[in-house]
């Protein structure tokens, strides 16, 4: 929960860079593919790329993407893999985290990374923006209780910055409160000083993002096979 008050200029320009670093962090962990439209040929590629990482097993775990160089050193790395097996992103009714994954959901997983098409119209434009926006913000709600609370912001933003050695944990927690008091005042709009913000809501996340290029920077290059090739 957040008191309400008018956010500075800092705290506003601190924001808008961590919405940088959260796209940047995400896509820095896929390197080396340029999409995963989901045509014949790149189930086929996908398909191979499944069974590189499983060892030929049907069903993946976590512990298969420790092959990953990209994925190593990546701060938010735990995240990344943890949405794989979200039941939320699995699009399935059951609750939690599932222990594996088969083939059939490792393209669910993927559908949410699907580049722009040229002949896509705005409802298709649009829907494709929000499955990526539900995909990042389930990464986020930790609990799986639809809000993004200030301490489940505070742990992404956290990781984000860990491995910045200039940046003490103090300051990312400013920075971190900095955005969900900016957040609050996008959302809510003018609130009394006694009012409390309870968190972030999907609604107010899609607000958040509003005008920031996702479209086109949300991919997972680490999927791409020959760096690999020695892992496995």
């Amino acid at each position: 929960m957040v008191a309400v008050h008018p956010a500075s200029e800092g705290a506003k320009a601190a924001v808008r860079e961590l919405l940088s670093l959260q796209l940047e962090a995400f896509s820095s962990a896929a390197r080396r593919t340029d999409s995963c439209a989901v045509t014949a040929d790149q189930i086929e590629h996908l398909h191979r790329r499944f069974k590189q990482l499983s060892s030929e097993k049907p069903t993946l775990r976590k512990e298969h993407f420790d092959s990953i160089p990209d994925l190593e050193f990546n701060p938010i790395r735990c995240k990344i893999v943890q949405a794989f097996f979200d039941r939320r992103n699995l699009r399935q009714e059951e609750d939690g985290l599932a222990d594996e994954i088969n083939f059939e959901d490792f393209l669910t997983i993927m559908s949410y990374f699907r580049p722009i098409e040229p002949n896509m119209d705005e409802e298709q434009l649009e829907r494709l923006r929000t499955d990526k926006l539900k995909f990042l913000f389930h990464m986020y709600d930790s609990d799986r209780d639809g809000i993004i609370t200030l301490e489940e912001y505070r742990n992404v933003v956290e990781e984000l910055l860990s491995g910045n050695p200039h940046l003490e944990k103090g300051a990312a927690r400013s920075i971190a409160d900095g955005a969900m008091l900016e957040a609050a005042q996008t959302c809510a709009g003018p609130m009394d000083a006694d009012q409390v913000y309870e968190g972030i809501t999907f609604d107010d996340f899609l607000k958040i993002w509003r005008g920031i290029d996702i479209e086109t920077k949300m991919h997972v290059r680490f999927l791409n096979m020959e760096p690999m090739a020695h892992c496995c």
